[in-house]
C-alpha cells in the first residue's frame, strides 16, 4: 500500500510500507549520521528499526554541516556620478587656489580631465579694476563652478558669502566648509550643521565638508546636504586618508554622494579613496604644490579612474600567509 508522507518539508509518496531505517537506507543515507524528527518528536537512533513510517508522517531528517557555505559575490553597480541632478563624466574635482596663476591653473584643469572647479569668494580690488579674473581663463559656461566658503567660521558668515556668489553667477550648487579655529582647519560641525540648514531652506544644494564622523555625516544628509565631504586629513595637509574605518561607515550609510575632501597629497591617496567606494575625490594643494602641477594633475585623473575600476572589480582577500600562484603538486 502507498504512503503520502512529507519529508524536510516535501511531500512523497512511498511504495510500501517501511521503517525509520528503511526509509534512511532507501535515502542513501548512513543511520548513524543522522538524527530524525517525526511529527515533531524525536526518534532515538537505537529505534530507527521498530518504527514504522505511516500514511501521513511528518519527518524531520537533519545533519551537522560545517558553519555554511561563503557567501557568492554581489557585483557592484556602476552607479554614474550625479550631483545636483546633473551627471558628470569625471570624478575628480580640482581647486583653484594656490597655483602660479591662473593660466596655470586652466591648464591642469585641463589635464586633469575635471569638470568641476572649487572657487572661493573675494572683495574686487578696486585699485586695479582690471586685473586678471578666473572666468577670463576657465570659461564657467563649460565646466560647473562650485562657490565655497573657505575662511568662513560662522554659519552666518557662510550663508551670506553663497548668497553673494548666487548673485554674481547664478549658481545654487555651493561646496560649505565652517571652520573651528585657523590653525588645524577643522570644521566646526555644529556651525556646518546650522548653516547646512539654512542653506538648504533658502535653496541651496549644498555639498558639506565636515568630519570623518558617521553619525554626524548623516545628520548633515537629513537636513538637506546634497553631497557628503569628509576630510581625508587636515586641509593641505597631504597626509592622505587617516581613518578609513570611518570613511568606509560613512559610505556604506549614506543616500547622497560621498567626495573626499581635503588632505589629498599624491595620486595614490585618490586611487585609496575610490577604492573605498567613495563617490569622487576633491585635490587643490596635492595638484598645485606638486614639482610639476600638470603632471600631477594627470596621475590624479588616472588615480581616480583606477580606484574606481578597483573598486568595482573587488579586491582580493588578504592573507597572513603565502599562497602561490601556481599549485605545487606535480611539481617536476
Amino acid at each position: 500500500m502507498a504512503l503520502k508522507v512529507t519529508l524536510n518539508g516535501e511531500t512523497r509518496q512511498l511504495a510500501a510500507p517501511t521503517s525509520v531505517r528503511g526509509l534512511l537506507e532507501s535515502l542513501g543515507l548512513d543511520p548513524a549520521k543522522i538524527a530524525v524528527e517525526r511529527n515533531l518528536e524525536i526518534v532515538p537512533r537505537s529505534t530507527y528499526g521498530d518504527v514504522a513510517v505511516v500514511d501521513g508522517d511528518r519527518l524531520e531528517i537533519v545533519h551537522f554541516i560545517g558553519g555554511g557555505n561563503a557567501p557568492a559575490a554581489v557585483p557592484r553597480e556602476d552607479k554614474p556620478f550625479i550631483l545636483a541632478g546633473k551627471t558628470y563624466k569625471s570624478r575628480l574635482i580640482i581647486g583653484t587656489g594656490k597655483f602660479k596663476d591662473y593660466a596655470q591653473n586652466a591648464a591642469a584643469l585641463e589635464a586633469s580631465g575635471a569638470q568641476i572647479i572649487t572657487v572661493a569668494v573675494r572683495r574686487v580690488n578696486l585699485t586695479d579694476p582690471g586685473q586678471p579674473r578666473l572666468v577670463d581663463f576657465i570659461d564657467p559656461k563649460h565646466v560647473t563652478f562650485l562657490p565655497n566658503t573657505a575662511g568662513c567660521f560662522t554659519g552666518e558668515d557662510a550663508v551670506r558669502t553663497l548668497r553673494l556668489a548666487r548673485e554674481a553667477g547664478g549658481w545654487s550648487l555651493v561646496k560649505l566648509e565652517v571652520l573651528g579655529e585657523k590653525k588645524l582647519l577643522y570644521p566646526d560641525m555644529i556651525e556646518t550643521l546650522r548653516a547646512t540648514e539654512m542653506l538648504s531652506k533658502d535653496g541651496f544644494q549644498v555639498m558639506v565638508y565636515c568630519s570623518d564622523d558617521p553619525l554626524m555625516a548623516k545628520r548633515l544628509e537629513d537636513v538637506g546636504a546634497v553631497a557628503i565631504m569628509p576630510l581625508a586629513s587636515p586641509i593641505g595637509s597631504g597626509m592622505g586618508i587617516q581613518a578609513t574605518v570611518n570613511i568606509r561607515m560613512i559610505i556604506e550609510d549614506a543616500k547622497v554622494p560621498v567626495i573626499v575632501d581635503a588632505g589629498i597629497g599624491t595620486a595614490s591617496d585618490a586611487a585609496v579613496a575610490m577604492e573605498l567606494g567613495c563617490d569622487g575625490v576633491i585635490s587643490n594643494t596635492g595638484i598645485a604644490h606638486a614639482r610639476d602641477p600638470l603632471q600631477m594633475a594627470e596621475a590624479m585623473k588616472l588615480a581616480v579612474e583606477a580606484g574606481r575600476l578597483a573598486w568595482l572589480a573587488g579586491r582580493m582577500p588578504k592573507k597572513a600567509y603565502a599562497d602561490p600562484s601556481s599549485p605545487l603538486s606535480g611539481l617536476i
